[in-house]
């Protein structure tokens, strides 16, 4: 960036907190802080995390590869909250109570009453949501008591759930900002399947709740054209899957595969890859193994597989024992670069397009003023301005009114502490429906989370 006068203008330096910074999931996020370091510089890093054995995997591993590719950085990591979260500009947020064991149980629970089990759909992000709320709400009172003016962005899930329940928590809190990268992870299928555009040449018109949504359109930036019904045929006649699919588990491919099933049924708009849980539940399930899920996979597979490099790298003092960190920085990760690109956009008041997750307030007048929907919104210094998406056709409008009463009667249930409204939570959603059904699962996940959840009475 340069000055009027012609001269280099030196960038406002940022400080960062990681909370969750064990996760397998930092990697990507300081891999996208490297591919910014010109434009989005950084001071300090913090990781900060409650788990010690993660997190000094990840901190030992993270300050080899910041001293290697981002010179004179501070970066350190601890589990003191006050050093963790004191002048602190921006917080990302990537928290999972309960680990992977729990998420485990999350989906063998559902699936062993032949009910979906996933991680943030169905029961399964029932669970994860009543677990998660209670830490959210005690992370945000510690951020603000050390940091009052940070940025939080959170990536926390299940999204929905936490986004609705710190709404309710902090109401006149401006600054803390719920995303999702599924979208972009969308986009960037898009520009694979198409093969002539970037996805940030893409401006996605999107609305929904989070994992709840769809595309109406999708604009080419370069030149104002409308590509949706190319992407559209291009789905239907060679099918559609990650962009990074060389990398993803065989879990991943199916749920990307379901988009063509989704538009062979309705093609009016390109749906969330998430949808196929409620619209497609029987040939989703059947797709499901109960004695090995999803969590299964990511145990034996990405932490297994990122923490064994953490531990390599620890032991040779350097990242440049193989090529994984120049393949990282080569290709696009969704996670890892969303959250730097938006804490960018922020900082520099840039204005960019993103699907993120805003308070209605008449975005879709024939919605609920009060739900948190996902839209198109362009991200600056007071951060996100939705762009109006106008009323939904009754479909639309019926499949969220019941998804958000399920969203908000999950959050009356932690905050009223109320069996009933848990109960009624767990019926409306579409991929239970049988009230009976409904309180098996419920007794069941209320013994499997007697730790973690308030007690319902």
């Amino acid at each position: 960036m340069k000055d009027n006068n012609g001269g280099r203008q030196e960038l406002k330096k940022v400080n960062i907190c990681i909370a969750g910074g064990g996760s397998t999931y930092t990697p990507g996020i300081l891999i996208g802080m490297i591919k910014k370091k010109e434009s989005f510089q950084i001071g300090k890093i913090i990781l900060n995390d409650n788990n010690l054995n993660r997190l000094e995997k990840m901190g030992k591993y993270s300050k080899i590869l910041m001293e290697e590719y981002y010179p004179k950085l501070d970066l350190i990591y601890t589990t003191d909250k006050a050093i963790a979260f004191t002048d602190i500009d921006f917080v990302f947020c990537q928290i999972r109570t309960g680990g992977f064991k729990m998420r485990e149980l999350d989906e063998k629970i559902p699936l062993r009453n032949n009910v979906i089990g996933q991680e943030t759909c169905g029961p399964g992000g029932f669970a994860y949501g009543l677990r998660s709320i209670k830490d959210m709400i005690k992370l945000v009172e510690d951020i603000r008591q050390y940091s009052p003016k940070a940025w939080i962005l959170n990536y926390t899930n299940p999204a929905a759930i936490v986004a609705l329940a710190l709404d309710k928590a902090f109401p006149n809190d401006k600054k803390i900002l719920n995303i999702c990268d599924q979208p972009i992870s969308l986009l960037m299928a898009y520009s694979r399947l198409l093969g002539d555009i970037e996805y940030k040449d893409m401006i996605p018109y999107y609305f929904g709740l989070n994992h709840f949504g769809w595309f109406t359109k999708i604009i080419d930036k370069r030149d104002g054209r409308d590509i949706t019904q190319k992407i559209k045929k291009m789905i239907q006649i060679n099918g559609f899957a990650p962009a990074d699919k060389e990398q993803r588990d065989p879990s991943w491919l199916v749920t990307y595969s379901t988009v063509k099933n989704m538009l062979e049924l309705d093609s009016t708009y390109l749906p969330n890859t998430y949808l196929q849980y409620y619209l497609l539940p029987q040939q989703t399930i059947a797709h499901l193994n109960p004695n090995y899920t999803r969590a299964n996979e990511v145990m034996d597979g990405r932490e297994k597989r990122v923490y064994e490099e953490c531990e390599k790298v620890i032991l040779h003092n350097t990242t440049k024992i193989n090529d994984n960190v120049e393949f990282e920085l080569n290709k696009k990760d969704a996670h890892g670069e969303m959250i730097v690109e938006i804490a960018e956009a922020i900082l520099h008041n840039q204005e960019r397009y993103y699907v993120v997750m805003v308070k209605n307030n008449n975005i879709i007048p024939n919605l609920p003023k009060e739900a948190i929907v996902e839209v198109l919104c362009t991200l600056g210094a007071n951060g996100a301005t939705p762009l109006p998406v106008g009323k939904v056709d009754t479909y639309y409008k019926g499949l969220i009114e019941q998804q958000y009463a399920y969203e908000k009667l999950t959050c009356d249930a932690y905050f009223e502490e109320s069996y009933l409204k848990a109960l009624q939570a767990l019926t409306l959603n579409r991929t239970v429906v049988d009230m009976v059904l409904a309180k098996k699962i419920l007794d069941e996940l209320i013994v499997a989370n007697k730790d973690y959840w308030p007690e319902l009475k």
